[in-house]
């Protein structure tokens, strides 16, 4: 369990330090900036990070720390919801912003500047998450620090197939997010987490959990003893719906090719985020209004008429008068 306070705490250090950055720049930019930059910036730093984190005690932890896959469900469903309480309107995540842009909520400047902001956080929170891990605080650290070079891919099925399951996984998430967007905010922050929390359960493969390899206090572990038994087995993608949180923990590793992951983990979640908003929407509203999926008929009917008849023979459709309003004031005189 050491290991595991380790990660609990390094969870709230970065949890805090990001929300203390983000009020600071609330403070000292103008809101635009703040909106579309620092908030940004700040949001995929904290998502990564913890999402890098997490990942370790996912590959590790069932066989170096003891515990099960429920342990890390629980934290993943916690931290989204951390993650949706803190952000202050922030996504962190590329498909979410080029959403915004296609139902023509923010222009191409700014999701442009979102899309940087994705980038800059992701890396930063690379090479802070590797320095942390360089210090070995823990076993899992230890081991982390021997497979990282040799990191499995996280896309364990063909390409045409993990994309097939990004796509389906980013079009539920998208779905759930245009549903609850005008909801109260704690259900729309708990609906995000609990279905980010079910399509990881549904899409995740875990580790092998070999109960033959225990951690020691002696021990001396090898690199090749590790790759042993930290082998992937499960089928699919690890469900990350987000391009920004794929590149930051699965681009590197070996496997497959940049183009396959690409492939998978931007165009699947684009596809998915497209058909989801055309299936709430019915049309794109940057490219056109028409709706193609739904017909919208008239909120209010025009009254008819009745005709009546002129003295040259024709009839004529007399026209509607509110009369509801027309008999108070004739009251008042």
């Amino acid at each position: 369990m050491a290991g595991l306070n380790v990660s609990l705490s390094f969870f709230f250090v970065i949890v805090t330090f990001c929300e203390g950055a983000r009020r600071v720049s609330k403070m000292f930019l103008p809101q635009k900036i703040y909106s579309s930059f620092a908030g940004e910036l700040a949001s995929a730093f904290q998502l990564c990070a913890c999402c890098l984190e997490l990942r370790m005690l996912v590959e590790i932890g069932p066989w170096g720390g003891g515990f099960g896959p429920d342990v890390v469900l629980t934290l993943l469903f916690l931290l989204f919801l951390v993650h949706g309480v803190s952000f202050d309107g922030a996504s962190a995540n590329p498909a979410v912003s080029i959403q915004e842009f296609l139902m023509v909520e923010s222009s191409l400047l700014t999701t442009a500047v979102k899309l940087l902001a994705h980038f800059l956080g992701m890396k930063a929170s690379c090479i802070l998450t590797n320095l942390y891990w360089s210090w070995e605080l823990t076993d899992f650290h230890l081991i982390q620090n021997l497979i990282a070079r040799d990191c499995s891919s996280s896309l364990r099925t063909s390409v045409g197939q993990g994309t097939l399951v990004e796509a389906t996984c980013s079009f539920f998430f998208h779905l759930t997010l245009l549903l609850f967007q005008h909801s109260f905010f704690i259900y729309r922050v708990t609906a995000v987490a609990l279905i980010v929390t079910i399509l990881a359960y549904t899409a995740f493969g875990g580790v092998n959990h070999s109960p033959s390899f225990r951690m020691c206090e002696n021990d001396s572990v090898t690199s090749s003893d590790v790759m042993k038994f930290s082998k992937p087995t499960g089928p699919f993608t690890s469900a990350f719906f987000n391009p920004a949180l794929a590149s930051a923990v699965t681009f590197h590793c070996s496997g497959n090719t940049l183009l396959d992951y690409t492939q998978v983990y931007c165009l699947g979640p684009l596809t998915g985020m497209v058909v989801a908003v055309l299936l709430y929407q019915g049309n794109i509203p940057r490219f056109f209004q028409r709706n193609l999926f739904y017909y919208q008929k008239n909120k209010y009917r025009v009254p008819k008429g009745k005709p009546y008849s002129t003295p040259n023979g024709k009839q004529k459709q007399e026209k509607s008068t509110k009369r509801g309003k027309a008999e108070p004031s004739q009251k008042m005189e």
